[in-house]
Order: structure tokens, then sequence, then C-alpha cells
């Protein structure tokens, strides 16, 4: 499986990339500084690709990204980062980085991205399969069904309620604040709710605000 060196010094951000692309068959590896970034660099020789934030404690993406090119010069090098600076953005490409992602992060953008970098470097790109639980429950018109029971609070089998719940999944964990956008009725209470038992409060109650 493809490895990525993942370097960032927001957990939050690192733990999503590396709960996300783990799910989609790839070999994370964390670095919250440029050190230990720089240890895994030494250490491991063979990574596929690297997201790396701009804004680095004791490093900039830049110096960063000279770094690794100097050491492996076809690694391709994805940037991150909160500002949408044109000027720095051609810097990067210039200096050799394979693509420029502002943050918030959308996870498909991410992984297309790498899925192209790895195309770029003649890596064989991963496949990705989506396991769909198969039952008798139809789809509605809009892709989704939400259901309740005493043991789950919301179920489905499409592709979008999948998707729905792996970017639940995803978030829960984090301390980053969520919009669900719906019209009334259709269930953004509900997946409040899922949003919380996932969450690291889960434990404490709900409360649902008018």
């Amino acid at each position: 499986m493809p490895k990525i060196l993942i370097i960032d010094d927001d957990h939050d951000i690192c733990f999503l990339l590396n709960k996300f692309l783990t799910k989609h068959n790839f070999i994370c590896f964390e670095a919250f500084n440029s050190k230990k970034a720089i240890e895994f660099l030494d250490e491991i020789s063979d990574f596929d690709v690297v997201l790396c934030d701009y804004r680095l404690e004791g490093m900039d993406g830049k110096v960063m990204l000279k770094k690794i090119k100097e050491k492996y010069e076809n690694l391709p090098v994805i940037i991150i980062t909160g500002y949408n600076d044109i000027k720095t953005a051609v810097e990067m490409m210039k200096e050799g980085a394979f693509d420029y992602i502002l943050k918030p992060l959308f996870p498909e953008e991410i992984l297309n991205t790498v899925q192209s970098a790895l195309k770029h470097s003649n890596i064989k790109p991963v496949l990705i399969e989506n396991h769909q639980h198969q039952n008798n429950l139809k789809d509605d018109d809009y892709g989704v069904r939400l259901s309740f029971s005493n043991t789950e609070y919301i179920f489905g089998n499409s592709a979008t309620f999948n998707h729905l719940m792996s970017q639940i999944s995803l978030v829960g964990p984090t301390n980053y604040s969520v919009i669900i956008y719906g019209e009334s009725g259709s269930g953004k209470e509900a997946i409040a709710q899922e949003i919380h038992k996932h969450s690291k409060r889960a434990n404490k109650p709900f409360i649902a605000i008018d």
C-alpha cells in the first residue's frame, strides 16, 4: 500500500487525514513539526506522497519542500495552507510542489489530488472499494433513508448514505464546528445526534436548541 507522510502541527487535521486516507488503503505517518518530519524522511525512504502544511513549527513549508526535494527529487509534495495567496502558490509550484490545496479541506479533493500525484509518479493508484451492506431497503428519491429503531438511531444502504456516515465518522472525534445543511424535516437533528455519538463527549447529554 502507498505510504503518505502527513506534516501538520494541527493534530485534528492530521487525525482527519490519517483516518480518511487509511480507510482508502493508504499507510499514513503523522509529523506534528518539522523535526519529526525530517526524522521520518531519514528513517523511511519509500514514501509515495507527502502532505505538508505551509506554516509549521520551526520551519515553513517552502523550506521543508526544499529539504524533501534535495533528498527525494521525485517525491510528490502536496502543500496545504489556510492562506489564499496566489504569489505563494506560484512560488511553491516553482520549487517543485505537486499541488497546492487550501483549507478547509475536502476529503474527496485530497483523495483525488493524492491519486493524481501517484499517477504522476508512475505509482499504481489505489483502488477504492465501496463495500455496501445489501438488504431489502430501497433508496428514497434523495438516495438516503433515515430510519429509527431502539438499537440504531439512523441506518441506510445507499451510496449517498454511506458517504454521509463516512463524513460523520471523520469529523465526530474532532473539535471542529459543523454546519449541517438541509430542508426542514430532512433529518439534520438526527445527523447532529449521530455526530455527537461519534464524539469524545458521547457519554454526555446531547442538547438540541431550536
